[in-house]
């Protein structure tokens, strides 16, 4: 029941994220983010881990309480921080 709230969450993260973009720019942005952080990493699965829409949501899927703080366009601050362990 835990991870099913956390899995939510998660998804719920990147509804506000795809609100944000207009649903069409958000998926180009991942499309291409993930693209180039393939070649970085040559692995399919740390470029996905890597994206900054994935960053911000696997960060924060566990505060039950963070969209109701989140500033607009917070997935930007994740496009430098240090890599998520994969």
């Amino acid at each position: 029941m835990r991870q099913d709230a956390v899995l939510i969450n998660h998804e719920r993260i990147h509804l506000r994220q795809q609100a944000e973009l207009l649903v069409v720019f958000f998926y180009l942005w991942y499309l291409v983010e993930w693209l180039l952080r393939s070649l970085v990493y040559f692995s399919f699965y740390k470029a996905y881990r890597n994206i900054s829409f994935e960053r911000e949501a696997y960060a924060r899927e566990r505060d039950r309480d963070y969209l109701g703080s989140r500033r607009p366009y917070q997935f930007l601050s994740y496009l430098t921080k240090a890599h998520l362990p994969c």
